[in-house]
């Protein structure tokens, strides 16, 4: 049993914790050649000079890890507000296993989709490999250092994240999963397999299969690969052969052209899911195989038809996100994951850009799986610094590895339509800066040609000595440029540089109407990302809106302790849409018309809305003790104009603002009263469409609803669970808080 106390109007989170025949031959399916390596670990805190008595001791835990979200908030932690008040500090990671039989003359590999940072990996006591980047898959070659089968291997991974080197909330520790991946000595590999669709005419798509096949004997062998497809409902389609001689210790690539009939293809709408299985066979014997979900579709990207899926043209409704999930941390837990990507598309976006760094595979498999597009983003700097521990230390050794790293995971997923290889960086417009990003580039079109090379950049406040017409330099290698908050350089740089595609990178939610309006009206802006589209942990308050009195002007950017979240997102931590989320729907057009009301402002002071910010609105009619007080109701809509009334009573009529400040909106002030308050939209004249708000009555009850009904029996399911109050007629009611008792009872 598990006592909590916790407020209402909360979230609860619960969780958790054969063969195949060929040619008759047996062979293992590739799912048991890569084992999850998550279980019995043991985690460890290094004692600090400032803790002596810190927590030291080996304690059980399953990865995905995060320590850091179960370190207590800290006021002066060296990150601060960027990283949310928590601590990071220096961790040990633990766990013994031993080979079997079977695994002898293997290749024995260590997979880590992701580990913050500074990692080390130690095998029987050697250090054997280090990895200084928090957010990139490594793989780890462990075979020579493994004991013999049947006796004991010691791995520890040491995980180093100290000083100030993150602008937000990263997580601590193997955060992501790990597998350990048991191969024999001739044998295939995923991350040098991709799979591209050529093109699309008519009932056929035709497929390029490329794949490696590494031989690391002595000797030279004869063989082939087998290639099976099947479809989104799991039928096979295709069988396709292909033979090969591969000298002593070589790598072999081989590449597959297929055909395939009447192909479902692949959209955020439709998101059909095909999967290819690759087995070698050498001398009459199956040595591997592998398994490759993939999509099939067509990207392209101009001025005349802007970005066209499928040759259909698709503006992207965006939001930026970071990494973490809320107050479970970094942890990469697969329900998580998959949650994020459905509040995203329930919420009307068809893209996401991944900032700034690239994300896990599950939630790529998520953007595949539920149809929604990705931008995927490798780095936050590059040479220059932006914290003194940050990535830029290693940047010149680990750039090219790291950003090869990304793209070979990532490349087969459908869901991704651009690489991104920078945001906001400092030497951007330089001559060191064009030559890094040629080099980049270079890195990503070698293993990938197929989609573009995209960065976010940004006005010069951090080169005054610049002035815009220099970020020419910045967008010289870029196939798709992305504008950070400079929607008003749109039209004059299409007038300058007629053949560049653009779309806003980063935008905030009160300038959403006027990133939009450009985006409809021009074939070149592709699209329009918003930060954020999720809250997020760190860059704590920012967007936030406070009151204050009426001489005091400076409007701060962040938010000191007891502050630890970003509250610029359309949806909060905790997955509920904010008011801002009613205004973007009109703006997209996936509503027609909404309503909400500012707070009453306290006397003598002013209200102050941080550039990330938006006024302190909500969506309900309970105002309990300002009755005959005057409230603003904005109502968002596109219709003409808009009548609004209290209990059945007209209060007034008014048209819809298209200036910039005020577009799609209409303020009505309004004196407090019980009852409904409804909108109308009225267009030529004539009702077209309503919205209204309703006072509830005083909470006499609790709801508990859960997002799903089932979960598996795995650290990896989850259960979201929100608590309501609600009146006696079971309606929510939005502007109590009380504190509850939650008692979990695990049968």
């Amino acid at each position: 049993m598990i006592l909590h106390q916790v407020k209402a109007n909360t979230l609860l989170i619960l969780f958790f914790c054969g063969s195949l025949v060929f040619n008759g031959l047996s062979a293992r399916e590739s799912t048991e050649r890569i084992i999850p390596f998550e279980y019995d670990w043991y985690f460890r805190l290094e004692k600090t000079n400032d803790n002596p008595n810190e927590q030291s001791e080996w304690r059980k835990v399953d990865i995905p890890h995060d320590w850091s979200v179960e370190q207590p908030f800290v006021k002066t932690p060296e990150g601060g507000i960027s990283t949310g008040h928590k601590k990071g500090g220096t961790g040990w990671y633990l766990k013994k296993f031993s080979l079997s039989n079977i695994d002898t003359n293997k290749i024995i590999t260590l997979c880590f989709d992701g580990v913050y940072m500074e990692s080390e990996i130690w095998m029987n006591n050697k250090k054997i490999y280090y990895h200084p980047n928090g957010y990139t898959p490594f793989r780890c070659d462990i075979t020579d250092y493994c004991n013999s089968p049947g006796a004991e291997n010691e791995l520890k991974i040491k995980v180093i994240n100290q000083g100030r080197n993150s602008r937000w909330y990263s997580g601590s520790g193997i955060y992501r999963h790990v597998w350990i991946l048991k191969t024999e000595k001739v044998h295939l590999d995923t991350w040098n397999t991709f799979i591209s669709t050529e093109k699309v005419t008519g009932d056929k798509a035709y497929i390029n299969i490329s794949t490696d096949l590494l031989n690391t004997t002595n000797k030279k062998i004869r063989g082939g690969l087998v290639f099976k497809i099947y479809d989104n409902s799991g039928k096979q389609i295709l069988l396709s052969k292909s033979e090969l001689i591969s000298s002593a210790n070589e790598k072999n690539n081989i590449i597959q052209k297929v055909i395939i009939q009447r192909p479902q293809l692949w959209y955020p709408e439709f998101p059909a899911m095909y999967k290819v299985k690759i087995y070698s066979v050498i001398a009459g014997r199956i040595t591997d195989s592998v398994s490759v979900p993939f999509g099939i579709r067509i990207i392209a990207f101009s001025t005349k038809n802007g970005f066209q899926l499928n040759g259909q043209t698709l503006k992207l409704r965006g939001g930026c996100i970071h990494h973490d999930n809320g107050l479970l941390g970094a942890a990469a837990i697969d329900r998580a994951e998959e949650r994020k990507v459905e509040l995203l598309k329930t919420n009307g976006f068809n893209a996401v850009r991944c900032a700034h760094n690239p994300p896990s595979e599950q939630f790529l498999n998520a953007c595949d799986r539920l149809g929604l597009l990705v931008i995927d983003e490798a780095f936050d700097q590059w040479q220059k610094p932006k914290n003194p521990n940050d990535y830029h230390r290693f940047f010149n050794e680990w750039s090219i590895p790291d950003v090869e790293s990304m793209v070979r995971r990532d490349r087969n997923h459908p869901s991704i339509i651009m690489w991104s290889i920078g945001n906001e960086i400092e030497e951007r417009a330089d001559s060191s800066g064009m030559f890094l990003a040629q080099k980049l580039k270079k890195a990503i079109k070698d293993l990938d040609a197929t989609r573009p090379v995209t960065a976010a950049v940004n006005e010069f406040w951090d080169n005054p000595q610049l002035k815009w017409n220099d970020s020419e330099h910045a967008f010289r290698y870029l196939d798709v440029s992305g504008y950070n908050y400079m929607w008003w350089e749109y039209e004059n740089d299409h007038k300058l540089y007629p053949n560049r595609v653009m779309y806003g990178s980063e935008s905030t939610a009160m300038e959403r109407a006027i990133n939009w309006d450009l985006v409809e009206k021009s074939s070149y802006i592709i699209g329009d990302f918003v930060w954020t589209a999720i809250d997020y942990l760190g860059e704590s308050g920012i967007g936030n809106t406070g009151y204050y009195a009426e001489n005091e002007k400076k409007t701060p950017q962040f938010m000191d302790y007891p502050w630890f979240n970003g509250w610029c997102g359309d949806i909060d931590i905790c997955g509920n849409t904010k008011p801002q989320s009613l205004f973007r729907d009109v703006v997209w057009g996936t509503s027609n018309i909404e309503m909400v009301v500012h707070a009453p402002i306290p006397n003598g002071q002013k209200e102050k809305v941080s550039y990330w910010g938006w006024p302190d609105e909500e969506a309900h009619w309970n105002w309990t003790g300002f009755e005959n007080k005057i409230l603003d109701v904005r109502v968002f809509t596109r219709y003409q104009a808009v009548r609004l009334y209290l209990n059945d009573s007209l209060l007034d009529e008014k048209k819809c603002s298209n200036d910039n400040k005020n577009k799609y909106t209409v303020t009505f002030r309004v004196s407090y009263q019980l009852g409904t308050l409804k909108a109308v939209g009225i267009q030529n004249e004539k009702t077209v469409d309503s919205t209204f708000l309703k006072t509830t009555g005083k909470a006499t009850g609790i709801h508990l609803k859960a997002d799903r009904n089932k979960i598996e029996a795995s650290k990896n399911d989850l259960a979201y669970v929100l608590i309501e109050l609600i009146d006696n007629k079971g309606n929510n009611v939005p502007d109590e808080d009380v504190e509850i008792a939650l008692k979990i009872t695990v049968i």
